[in-house]
């Protein structure tokens, strides 16, 4: 897990977006362009060539839940 501080100063290096407030088990998504970048201890690997694509299935299942 990586902080928010941190978290929130980082962008997609992509296309710019932010990331998902959220920091799922699998590392950092970026909210505009869907990529999926991973955390190797506690240090993400903002590389464009090391970033998978998430699938739509896998985009629902990062967004967060909506408040009740």
């Amino acid at each position: 897990m990586i902080g928010k501080k941190l978290r929130d100063i980082l962008v997609c290096p992509r296309c710019r977006g932010k990331f998902d407030p959220e920091e799922n088990e699998d590392g950092l998504t970026c909210s505009a362009c869907g990529l999926l970048y991973e955390i190797r201890d506690q240090i993400p690997i903002l590389l464009i060539s090391e970033a998978r694509k998430l699938d739509r299935n896998e985009l629902r299942e990062a967004e967060p839940s909506p408040p009740r």
